[in-house]
């Protein structure tokens, strides 16, 4: 390889570097996050007789009556938990599918927690009283009661009933499917004698921020919805953050036709779903005093004649953010429900990647093949760019004879060599900065699957094979410990012990990457050498501590560009001195350095 070819895969390999450190630096493994305080008090929903916009009472509710209420099991294939009859109220679920750590004792996830328990999370739907007293309609604090089934289940709704003692009967029907869509049925019948005009709305209340949130650059947390096609994402800090509103904190937004709103947290979401092809208003809200945040959907008002009745239907998700379930409720009717999973500024890369890799994994049955097998269709879709920069280093190869007869003519004239080396690329139809093309392409493609795996909950704990048995996080074998050999533990993730002591799929990372450096010789630059000596084994400390996933990928990567690298070569006429270029390097190492002032 001449000088041209060895500056630009220089270039090249020096700006990837550049990029995997800054991000490196700019996006560090998130931090353990710090236990949630208790949550003490608890504010709901409570409307006003005089207006028709619900808002959070100053008053607090008795976490102890809530506690003590009758409750509805709930017990499907995907939930396990209960509906509080106070106020009929989502506030404990439970997945079945999910444990909270890899030990097989671990407990299950678990989504919704009653006020008075650390973290209380919990969603409510009710109506807002408009010319009526606020005692006419259920409240937070209303007990309800059980008129029809036992426990909720699919196929199996139960029917909740309250009279208000004023000629209105509200009656609730919930059901649930398979997975995690609960749909809530409010029909009001007046039996009085004068019109009652009241309207819908749906609340999901979160005491405080979640226990383990990430606080990490790349992944959204907190608020997440859509209002007539545009996706809303807001952080809690941002949240707390608004302009004032109804006594709180907070920002209210008119839709035409579609949307939903709730909260998002890296794995698991509860979510608003009120009517699609109507228009709702979406709440975002803050009360300070409680450190409560909100998200609402509020209706328009339905005026109900004496002697009819008024019906109105609103889903709520509560669950895990599963691709493909999430993908299947958005094909049933609730748009751009897939955008709920944080996808990023690369969602053109990262949705279609996802797409695939799940293919993939539900073809073989294992997420690390799957990722092998993404990485040869990636390769396989910029092949031909490949090909055609490889093909220009190895037509560089060729006029390695001609460049050094331009430079013996040339000699000291650096002008008259640059023109004439010009020329000749010129003439040769040689493009001297194709050979970056193959490692600016991965830049994105690193990038986008880092959030694919990052974000994505079939990562989570996805299993490969041996020791690798969670994809989403950092190699756990270790060179501190023989990778197990050793009777003492392998340092703790995240750590600076784990990022020196690193384990075995980083040092494969290296190795992969040092062979594919001998398939030519090292620059004759002294710095570059040096600087091409090093940069595996930098690489390899330096995405030690990725997800053992992604370095799955990009060891992947190295063999096949090794192998492309190395057949396309061999087509050229130039067999690649593998062993020598080794040799060599061991040899340059080996050999003492020159003393000052003598040949």
């Amino acid at each position: 390889m001449d000088d041209n070819n060895n500056r630009n895969l220089f270039l090249a390999t020096a700006l990837s570097f550049v990029v995997i450190l800054v991000w490196f630096i700019l996006f560090p493994p998130p931090e353990a996050p710090a236990p949630a305080e208790p949550a003490a008090v608890e504010t709901t929903m409570q409307a006003p007789a005089t207006t028709a916009s619900p808002e959070a009472t100053a008053a607090a509710d008795s976490a102890s009556a809530v506690a003590a209420a009758p409750r509805v099991k709930v017990d499907s294939a995907a939930l396990t938990g209960s509906i509080s009859l106070m106020g009929a109220r989502f506030d404990d679920l439970s997945l079945k599918g999910y444990k909270v750590t890899q030990d097989p004792g671990s407990d299950i996830v678990r989504v919704l927690t009653p006020a008075g328990e650390a973290g209380a999370y919990y969603a409510l739907h009710g109506w807002i009283p408009a010319g009526l007293p606020a005692d006419a309609v259920p409240g937070a604090m209303t007990e309800w009661q059980l008129v029809k089934g036992d426990t909720l289940s699919p196929g199996k709704p139960v029917t909740l009933e309250w009279q208000n003692g004023q000629g209105l009967t509200f009656s609730r029907e919930i059901a649930v499917d398979e997975k995690y869509l609960f749909t809530v049925t409010d029909t009001v019948t007046n039996t009085g004698t004068t019109a009652a005009s009241l309207a819908p709305y749906a609340q999901v209340a979160r005491h405080g921020t979640p226990a383990d949130l990430q606080n990490f650059f790349v992944l959204h947390e907190g608020v997440v919805g859509r209002t007539d096609g545009k996706l809303v994402e807001i952080d809690y800090d941002d949240v707390a953050g608004l302009p004032a509103l109804e006594g709180a904190q907070g920002e209210k937004t008119d839709a035409a036709t579609d949307g939903w709103i709730g909260f998002t947290d890296k794995y698991w979401m509860a979510t608003l779903v009120p009517p699609q092809g109507q228009p709702f208003s979406a709440v975002t809200k803050y009360i300070p005093g409680a450190d409560i945040y909100q998200t609402e959907t509020r209706q328009a008002v339905l005026t109900v004649a004496p002697g009819a009745s008024a019906a109105v239907t609103q889903q709520l998700f509560a669950g895990a953010k599963e691709w493909e379930t999430i993908r299947g409720y958005q094909t049933a009717g609730i748009p751009g429900f897939l955008d709920s999973i944080d996808w990023g500024w690369f969602f053109f890369l990262t949705k279609p990647i996802f797409a695939v890799l799940h293919w993939l994994n539900k073809l073989i049955g294992n997420m690390g093949l799957a990722i092998i097998g993404l990485t040869f269709v990636l390769k396989l879709i910029v092949l031909p760019l490949a090909y055609k920069s490889y093909v220009s280093m190895a037509r560089m190869k060729e006029l390695q004879p001609e460049m050094e007869a331009l430079k013996e003519r040339a000699g000291d004239d650096k002008a008259k060599l640059q023109k004439e080396i010009m020329q000749l690329y010129k003439e040769k139809k040689v493009n001297p900065a194709a050979g970056c093309l193959p490692i600016l392409i991965q830049i994105p493609i690193f990038f986008s699957l880092y959030k694919v795996i990052f974000v994505t909950l079939e990562l989570r704990h996805a299993p490969f094979f041996g020791w690798l048995q969670d994809l989403s996080a950092p190699d756990p074998s270790s060179i501190f410990n023989l990778f197990g050999a050793l009777p003492w533990a392998a340092p703790t993730p995240g750590t600076l012990m784990a990022t020196i002591f690193i384990g075995v799929l980083p040092i494969l990372l290296g190795i992969s990457m040092w062979l594919q450096q001998k398939l030519n010789p090292a620059p004759a630059d002294a710095a570059q050498a040096a600087i091409f000596a090093w940069m595996p084994w930098v690489f390899m400390f330096m995405l030690g501590s990725f997800a053992s996933g992604l370095v799955v990928y990009w060891i992947t990567n190295n063999v096949i560009t090794f192998v492309q690298q190395y057949t396309i070569m061999r087509s050229h006429g130039h067999k690649p001195d593998i062993f020598g270029n080794i040799r060599a390097g061991f040899k340059r190492k080996a050999a003492a350095p020159p003393v000052k002032g003598k040949k």
